[in-house]
């Protein structure tokens, strides 16, 4: 059974850092793009980066330059590392992937393009 699990969430004071990490079991991540959302009390569920089968990557634009997404497909793990947090990152962090063996998925940071989804891990940024 495909299961991903999120963990490294914590608290953190403005301008820390965090890494994030999704293990994936019951398949190989080699043909799956995986993606990271955020969903923040009170909002709608956001995509915040992905990274393809061939290593290619996105990020929404409030991340871009703090946020660095890698895969370790010998670990069937993708990984999330955020710089240079800020209070407004504070939300819960879930990885989710789909069967796409064609580089970079033109819907994302779309939600729906995703089959299977992680139970999430919570990152405060507070001082």
């Amino acid at each position: 059974q495909l299961q991903l699990v999120e963990s490294g969430g914590g608290l953190v004071q403005p301008g820390g850092s965090l890494r994030l990490s999704c293990a994936a079991s019951g398949f190989t991540l080699d043909n799956y793009v995986i993606g990271w959302f955020r969903q923040a009390p009170g909002k709608e569920r956001e995509g915040v980066s992905c990274i393809s089968n061939d290593g290619s990557t996105y990020y929404t634009d409030s991340v871009k330059g703090r946020f660095t997404i890698s895969r370790d497909n010998a670990k069937n793990t993708v990984y999330l590392q955020m710089n240079t947090l800020k209070p407004e990152d504070t939300a819960v962090y879930y990885c989710a992937t789909t069967y796409y063996p064609w580089g970079l998925p033109p819907w994302f940071p779309a939600l729906g393009g995703m089959d299977y989804w992680g139970k999430g891990t919570l990152v405060t940024v507070s001082s």
